[in-house]
């Protein structure tokens, strides 16, 4: 009867305030009441055996439910009833008989311990139920943040809520292209950073370090500022201040801000990576487009141009002015069917459609063909060909290789002045072989020997700005299709120096009669 009442009149777990503790004394007082009524009636009976057990369930339920000191206060005021009831002489505080002491002491003792127990199980459950609330609060705001694909929107939603769950004024500055702290988001409004909030936002953002009253790193600002974490380090900060200038942050709550931003980290993590697939799609949605274009006009010129060079080759001349005139359109001619193969080789090249047949050449019979295809375009000037005649054969497939050739020599023709062309190979002294055109027209821009071999790159500054910007591009994907290395330099006293490596695995050497 005692237990179940003690249950009926127990206060909630986790009830605060002194309302709750009044009413926890009240019930111990009318525990131990009623224990001791219960003591009185066994006592009538003549069964005196354990009655002092009865006032373990008023100190235990003051000690689990109120704590120490109540627990003790109940643990006291027990003994004193039982020893002013039960104890001989009755009625008395009188103890006649020391061993009843024993009682006491125990009665004390599980006020104690219990009490001790009680309080370790109410942190352990306070702990469990902070911890829930801060697991529901990082989801809730997880969820909040999956549906935002902005950063604007996202450091909006930062500095709400940081608002929200903690009462303060906040600031969220990102670095700018420069790596320079910029305002980005401010609840409430804020126009701008002041000289010591940039600087604390500056020093918080380079260190990864909280920076500010009760920060890591004391400032002169008023505002705590903590990194937002990043994969490559902090990429915003938010600041938090105090509206009653005193800290912002006490106790446990900066394990909870933390953890919001670090959701927020993830979150513009994300963003990126969304960012970046988009420019990606873009990108390749661009280059789809453009390989689509050049197959079409390669392939949509090729037959009437075929037809056009067919008629300019079966006319003969009448006229010194009619050959002239015939000559200056073949060239053009010749010239426009040189491109519309460098788009078709362009497309078969990204697309991996390149056929690739390799086979012993002689450096010096290429050097002839391509200069004789270019021959009839008059476009080849003044050259000086140095090919030695016990050169080695170099492995590669004769129409990329020629291909090549003449693309470099048309480069070079078109953008070395009026310097004349020099065509040399010349064996190097880790066995391979080198094919270079050079030239003596301005030359390249310094550090842009590698872009020059772009699609498209025309340099600005330089010799290199006329023409379509496909030549080198084919020159490039050719001779690394072939297993060639393509080379660009600025030659000693002016002009450029295109050149391609054949690496020793590629070199055949002549064999001698004996």
């Amino acid at each position: 009867m005692t237990l179940a009442l003690a249950h009926r009149i127990a206060p909630a777990p986790g009830a605060d305030g002194d309302g709750g503790l009044v009413a926890g004394l009240l019930a111990t007082a009318a525990l131990i009441g009623l224990a001791s009524l219960v003591g009185m009636t066994l006592l009538a009976r003549g069964d005196v055996a354990d009655i002092g057990l009865l006032y373990l369930v008023p100190v235990m339920f003051a000690a689990i439910r109120l704590g120490l000191r109540p627990g003790l206060a109940a643990g006291l005021l027990s003994s004193l009833c039982y020893n002013y009831f039960f104890i001989p002489p009755r009625f008395t505080l009188a103890v006649a008989d020391p061993s009843h002491l024993i009682t006491l002491v125990i009665l004390l003792g599980v006020a104690l311990v219990g009490s001790h127990m009680a309080a370790r199980l109410r942190q352990q459950a306070s702990l469990a139920q902070a911890q829930a609330g801060h697991d529901a609060l990082l989801a809730g705001f997880a969820g909040r943040l999956m549906g935002v694909t902005r950063r604007d929107a996202l450091w909006a939603l930062l500095a709400e809520e940081v608002a929200r769950q903690f009462g303060l004024r906040v600031l969220v500055a990102a670095a700018d292209a420069q790596g320079i702290v910029t305002l980005v988001a401010a609840h409430p409004a804020h126009d701008r950073l002041d000289l010591l909030e940039a600087a604390a936002a500056q020093w918080c953002l380079d260190s990864g370090r909280s920076a500010g009253p009760g920060g890591q790193v004391p400032t002169a600002s008023e505002w705590l500022f903590l990194p937002v974490p990043g994969g490559q380090g902090p990429l915003a900060v938010v600041g938090v201040g105090n509206p009653d200038g005193e800290l912002p942050l006490h106790g446990g709550q900066t394990p909870l801000l933390e953890s919001l931003l670090a959701q927020a980290g993830l979150a513009l993590a994300r963003i990126a990576l969304e960012e970046e697939k988009l420019a990606l799609g873009r990108v390749q949605e661009r280059e789809r487009l453009r390989s689509a274009l050049l197959s079409s006009i390669g392939h949509d010129l090729r037959t009437p141009l075929t037809t056009v060079l067919g008629t300019l080759r079966a006319l003969r001349p009448l006229t010194p002015e009619q050959a002239a005139a015939l000559a200056s359109a073949r060239g053009e001619a010749e010239r426009l069917d040189r491109f519309v193969a460098n788009l078709i080789e362009m497309v078969r090249l990204e697309i991996g459609a390149l056929q690739r047949d390799p086979e012993p050449v002689d450096l010096a019979e290429a050097c002839d063909a391509a200069l004789d295809h270019l021959a009839p375009g008059g476009l080849v000037g003044p050259l000086e060909l140095v090919v030695p005649e016990d050169l080695p054969l170099v492995l590669a497939d004769p129409r990329l290789l020629h291909h090549c050739l003449i693309n470099l020599i048309d480069n070079a023709v078109r953008h070395g002045g009026n310097g004349g062309i020099r065509i040399e190979a010349l064996a190097d002294p880790q066995g391979g072989v080198e094919l270079a055109v050079c030239d003596r027209g301005p030359g390249l821009p310094p550090g842009e020997e590698e872009r020059i071999f772009g699609m498209f790159t025309r340099l600005e500054g330089s010799d290199r700005q006329g023409g379509t910007g496909l030549g080198l591009a084919i020159v490039k994907g050719f001779a690394e299709a072939m297993g060639l290395a393509v080379t660009a330099a600025n030659r000693a006293g002016g002009g450029a120096r295109f050149a391609l490596h054949v690496p020793p695995a590629l070199v055949r050497p002549v064999a001698v009669p004996a």
